[in-house]
């Protein structure tokens, strides 16, 4: 049984760094990808970056480009999620998802993916 368990989130204000982690454990992850969602008060949940577990390669929503990395700790079976210059409107919970992926770039709907977290909360104060 996959799980996955985020930590990290928390109180920052504009301009400043988190680092959310996602540990996963229960499955060998060889041909998955990894994959960050947020989803703000009243909004959809919103694709963010994913990583594919065997390559390394990334892919990131362009409201993620040159603010946000994603990489893995494969020893620790962990996946992060590097934030900076955080902006009031990043404000949202923030999920890790898995699924097997043979494809690149890798789907971004969250319908498509059936592991998820429980979520970590960042908020992000002007």
């Amino acid at each position: 049984q996959v799980q996955l368990v985020e930590s990290g989130g928390g109180l920052v204000q504009a301009g400043g760094s988190l680092r959310l982690s996602c540990a996963a454990s229960g499955h060998t992850f060889s041909n998955y990808v990894i994959t960050w969602f947020r989803q703000a008060p009243g909004k959809e949940r919103e694709f963010v970056a994913a990583l594919s577990w065997r390559g390394g390669n990334t892919y990131y929503a362009d409201s993620a480009k040159g603010r946000f990395t994603i990489s893995k700790d494969h020893p620790k079976n962990t996946v992060y999620l590097q934030l900076n210059s955080l902006k009031p409107e990043d404000t949202a919970v923030y999920y890790c998802a898995a699924r097997y992926e043979s494809r690149w770039p890798p789907s971004t709907r969250r319908n498509d993916y059936g592991y998820w977290g429980q979520g970590t909360q960042v908020t992000v104060s002007s």
